[in-house]
């Protein structure tokens, strides 16, 4: 049986969103934010050494990474479903996004994080730096979306679900959104499908807005 070792507000509600799509049987361990740090718990360091979150066990295997686990789950369990037959130009899109997601967009919106955290979010790093990458990435992939319905091209795939989370966050800054009106079909859609649904029902409460 898949185990996932489950945050709360955290990445890992795409985990669930994935095995719910294939259809897989899976546990849930949930673990909770630190109320003042918003911080993984020091429990999840028993599963993984570096105590973050997702982290999946299946029998013997334990694997960390978003990305990774994505792999691992849709080769091992998906019999080609989510994912692109190899050689198109679909599936060379898709190991594009699946990578973007985590290695180009999510660091800027870290950094914005990291830096309010700290007090610094009116800094000239924010609005020097920062901002700009975060205007420069999602009007990047505005256009993208513009080219097709989803990601890797008009069939839905597992590289949607990689992407939803930096694209969630961004959500939770109106003014950040108000020009961007195939992001917002994106969340749209994947709000309406059913496995993200059964996802959220057995992940519980999803709140991106302290992010």
């Amino acid at each position: 049986m898949i185990v996932v070792h489950h945050l709360n507000n955290s990445r890992s509600q795409r985990v669930l969103w994935l095995l719910e799509e294939l259809g897989i049987e899976y546990e849930i361990k949930f673990y909770e934010r630190d109320p003042k740090t918003m911080q993984a718990p020091e429990s999840l360091r028993q599963v993984h050494p570096l105590g973050k979150s997702p982290v999946i066990t299946d029998v013997d295997v334990t694997i960390a990474e978003s990305g990774a686990i994505i792999e691992y789950l849709v080769n091992r369990y998906g019999n080609g479903r989510l994912v692109p037959a190899s050689g198109t130009p679909e599936h060379l899109r898709y190991t594009y996004w699946l990578h973007y997601a985590e290695g180009s967009a999510m660091p800027p919106l870290v950094m914005r994080v990291v830096l309010n955290n700290f007090g610094a979010g009116d800094s000239s790093v924010v609005s020097g730096f920062v901002a700009p990458q975060i205007k420069l990435h999602f009007d990047y992939i505005e256009g993208e979306l513009r080219k097709s319905t989803w990601f890797a091209g008009e069939e839905f795939t597992a590289a949607d679900i990689q992407m939803s989370f930096p694209l969630e966050i961004v959500t939770t800054t109106p003014e950040e959104v108000e020009s961007r009106p195939k992001l917002k079909e994106f969340i749209a859609r994947i709000h309406e499908r059913p496995a993200y649904k059964r996802a959220l029902e057995r992940g519980g409460t999803y709140d991106l807005s302290f992010q």
